[in-house]
């Protein structure tokens, strides 16, 4: 039982991790090369969806995370798993005090009613997401090592 939840833990944070990558790097930068306000647009759709999905998958990776850890204390790699559990916690403060409350407004922009300083908003929300995807990353890769 032990071995699922090892394996099912490490697939929901990399598929997480995915995402998050792709967004950072991807999606972001197909966004910003719209003309027009089609970027803007853009931005404000993916920050509704996935504003709504993102919140349930972070939680969800740092309780499987902390179930492994819980249920493997007394296994190899169990320090690798709970260091995990941590970088997902500091994850999830993260995106709550940084990253959140720029996709709160960000999601609700138009052209008609965003701020003159709409782009630095957003600049400033993907620079603190880079440093949320390295978090989130190292918090893959302990797992993954873990399960060696």
């Amino acid at each position: 039982m032990l071995t699922a939840l090892e394996v099912f833990t490490t697939v929901v944070v990399g598929l997480m991790v995915g995402v998050e990558f792709s967004v950072a790097f991807i999606m972001n930068r197909i966004l910003n090369a719209l003309p027009g306000d089609s970027g803007q647009l853009g931005h404000a759709h993916g920050g509704r969806m996935l504003g709504a999905v993102m919140p349930f998958w972070y939680i969800g990776s740092l309780a499987l995370s902390a179930v492994w850890a819980i249920a493997g204390w007394h296994h190899d790699g169990a320090g690798l798993v709970v260091t995990a559990a941590a970088l997902l916690i500091l994850s999830v403060i993260m995106s709550i005090l940084l990253l959140v409350p720029i996709n709160n407004r960000n999601k609700a922009w138009t052209p008609e009613n965003r701020p003159e300083d709409w782009k630095e908003q957003l600049n400033r929300w993907e620079r603190f997401h880079y440093v949320r995807v390295a978090v989130i990353i190292a918090a893959f890769t302990l797992l993954v090592a873990a399960l060696a």
